[in-house]
């Protein structure tokens, strides 16, 4: 034999081992990634990326909740993966100084700067006592219902009539991100960016959000030496959450300046108007220690923490609740039933202005934007470095260097936590028998985080999400095109693949 008879001799030898030995482990493995010498389970990472959330979800349910995976050698991208409700109480309350957000955490979400989502301890803290006292005060409350009806009817109720008037189908999904980012700009710069408007405008910054996101993802999945090397060269998905930055730049800085200006030659100034820049300004202050920057860098990075915050998550959660009353055809009637008797609203009425203590009042739908959450968490996963080593109530041990994912999206669909009829859209698992809310503990239902970091949003979002839903549901008919064909993107949000077209059709 010569070179070429022996080469092709050992690659016939190993091709017909590595087979053997694949096809032996697959008897064994039916959800788990293959681990294969060198690359381990990258390959079936990526082959199922497309389907990322339901494949993580097979694998945790096959596995009883964790999971530890193996990235290719000296990538550095090994993962412990957990979404068992032990784990998450004892990672996010019981042992929570041992799992903070951490230098990995914010090597990755470095956009975020030194906003509320992305430090820890005492800057954290001051964070998260400054938005409490913000969102606590009344005049903030009269705001937050001034500015969500403000925009229903100068933005959201327009389009989707000029819509049903044409006969169009209409991306739902962008149109709700336009609604939430105009709310959330409105409400905390006191500035309109109108992205609602009838011709849709494409807004860079607002579309900015979209493309961040999708590069955050990818650096966790990627060794950070490549991204990094992307990040270099300016190239890829780096290249992109480059212009993602400077589009939010040059949106953020001059609507800070602008307010900024206003307040310095203002005699008198309207505290509901400048309610969080005159706080921020002061957490600065009383900080500011030489770490934070300029005030112009801690103003704009803490606006574009509370901005991720409040456009995304709340218009993913709206989307998938279109989505799912779409199969759930009772379950809409039954709201509409509920707000006609609630708000004291005529079926051939429009329903217009109602209170946020109205609001309350729609238990059913609150009960079924729950239920949403618990199927689309709209942030789908969370990311935890611990301090020390530690042995979690599973049994699993830890380390320094373990990156641990939390799966959100996973728990909505264990049976050990929801029972047999878990894959089941039901509201009324929602409601007491008494008829008010059934509250679930947060490490079981943790759309809203859990412990000291749950979101201090979450009942502005309710409150948004109710008000938005109801006027919607009451005025017009969404009829979704293709429902059976809506898929989640693989993404830290859970949005919707490729949008949600829809018809729009006026009822009144």
């Amino acid at each position: 034999m010569d070179f070429l008879e022996y080469s092709l001799f050992f690659m016939l030898i190993f091709c017909f081992s590595y087979s053997i030995w694949f096809i032996q482990y697959r008897r064994t493995k039916t959800s788990a990634p293959t681990n294969w010498p060198i690359l381990k389970e990258l390959p079936a990472v990526l082959w199922n990326l497309h389907r990322g959330h339901e494949y993580m979800t097979e694998v945790l349910i096959e596995y009883g909740g964790t999971y530890e995976f193996k990235g290719p050698i000296l990538a550095n991208v090994d993962m412990f993966f957990t979404c068992d409700p032990e784990n998450i109480h004892y990672i996010f309350s019981k042992n929570f100084s041992n799992y903070p957000k951490g230098p990995e955490f914010r090597k990755i979400f470095d956009i975020l700067g030194n906003g509320i989502f992305n430090v820890d301890h005492e800057l954290w803290e001051l964070h998260r006592k400054t938005t409490m006292s913000i969102m606590s005060h009344a005049k903030f409350q009269i705001l937050l219902e001034r500015t969500m009806w403000d925009i229903i009817e100068k933005g959201l109720g327009p389009i989707l009539d000029a819509f049903a008037k044409q006969g169009k189908t209409l991306d739902l999904q962008d149109v709700l991100q336009r609604f939430t980012f105009d709310f959330i700009t409105k409400l905390l710069l006191d500035h309109d960016p109108r992205s609602l408007s009838i011709d849709l405008p494409y807004l860079l910054h607002e579309k900015a959000f979209g493309v961040a996101l999708d590069a955050l993802l990818h650096r966790h999945i990627t060794p950070q030496c490549l991204w990094k090397l992307q990040q270099w060269f300016r190239i890829g998905k780096e290249r992109k959450l480059m212009q993602a930055c400077e589009a939010f730049d040059q949106f953020i800085y001059p609507c800070i300046s602008q307010k900024h200006q206003e307040l310095m030659h203002k005699s008198i100034i309207k505290d509901e108007e400048f309610a969080f820049l005159n706080a921020y300004i002061k957490m600065y202050n009383q900080w500011n220690n030489g770490d934070l920057g300029t005030l112009q860098t801690f103003l704009r990075d803490t606006f574009l923490n509370l901005m991720f915050a409040g456009r995304d998550t709340t218009s993913a959660a709206l989307t998938w609740f279109f989505v799912l009353l779409a199969k759930n055809p009772l379950v809409k009637k039954k709201i509409r039933e509920e707000i006609q008797q609630q708000l004291h609203v005529k079926e051939d009425e429009n329903l217009k202005f109602f209170t946020k203590e109205k609001s309350r009042k729609l238990i059913y739908l609150h009960g079924a934007l729950c239920e949403t959450l618990r199927f689309f968490p709209s942030v789908s996963i969370e990311h935890k470095v611990p301090l020390d080593h530690d042995i979690l109530p599973s049994g699993h041990r830890v380390s320094p260097k373990t990156r641990m994912i939390l799966p959100l999206y996973t728990m909505g669909r264990m049976e050990t936590l929801w029972g047999e009829d878990c894959l089941e859209f039901k509201p009324e698992r929602w409601i007491s028998e008494r008829g008010g809310i059934k509250h679930e503990p947060s490490f079981k239902f943790p759309a809203f985080n859990a412990g000291p970091r749950t979101c201090l949003g979450k009942e502005m979002a309710f409150i948004q999400m109710k008000i938005a839903s109801a006027t919607i549901i009451h005025n017009y008919n969404i009829q979704v095109v293709e429902p059976e064909n809506v898929y989640p993107t693989t993404s830290i949000i859970m949005q919707v693949k490729n949008g949600l077209m829809v018809k729009v059709v006026k009822k009144v």
